[in-house]
């Protein structure tokens, strides 16, 4: 849905000189967790309008890395972070790191990407499923051993199923709706933390 909603977050977002409210998702997911340390390369998948970037820019520091992928340009510009504007579907993670001469394994790989909502549910739900296995699949090619995954999910039918997998590689998996997400919205996100279980 392209709307905005102008609730405390959306103002707290426009003081603060973050890109979007959902960057208090992000924190809230953080400051529960403490996955998010100086020095650590995270992946930023559908990363646009940047403020996850923002936030993960700002806590791993300069000695830090971050690299968003999104279908939409990000124009932010910021010290520690590229963006590449690319379909994830097509590309081969490893091999685009390695070409493009950035770190190939990371410390954590964070998705906020969702489907262009239809309105229909069980299409939104299924679109954010395949989006959420994706971001897993690519996640587990390119995590450091006691890595960690934060996703969005619409919650459907097949939630059960895809923290089932989450399970198989991560030693703890959380599931958390952050203050910041509307009242009436179905998404919730998965943590997975300590990758490399077996």
């Amino acid at each position: 849905m392209a709307y905005k909603v102008q609730d405390k977050y959306f103002k707290k977002a426009k003081e603060e000189g973050f890109a979007a409210r959902s960057v208090y998702k992000l924190q809230d997911i953080d400051q529960k967790f403490k996955l998010i340390k100086t020095g650590q390369v995270i992946a930023d998948f559908g990363c646009s309008p940047g403020s996850w970037s923002q936030w993960l820019s700002q806590k791993v520091g300069p000695q830090g890395k971050v690299i968003g992928w999104d279908l939409t340009e990000v124009p932010l510009k910021l010290p520690n972070v590229i963006f590449f504007q690319e379909d994830m579907l097509k590309i081969n993670l490893p091999s685009f790191l390695e070409q493009n001469q950035l770190p190939t394994l990371m410390d954590g790989v964070v998705s906020d990407m969702a489907p262009k909502t239809t309105g229909i549910r069980d299409v939104d739900q299924a679109r954010s499923h395949e989006l959420c296995d994706m971001a897993l699949q690519l996640a587990l090619q390119v995590l450091k051993p006691k890595g960690f995954f934060v996703c969005k999910y619409f919650q459907s039918g097949e939630f059960n199923k895809f923290r089932d997998q989450l399970k198989k590689h991560f030693q703890r998996v959380e599931v958390v709706k952050p203050p910041a997400t509307r009242t009436h919205s179905y998404e919730i996100f998965l943590v997975g933390i300590n990758f490399g279980k077996n």
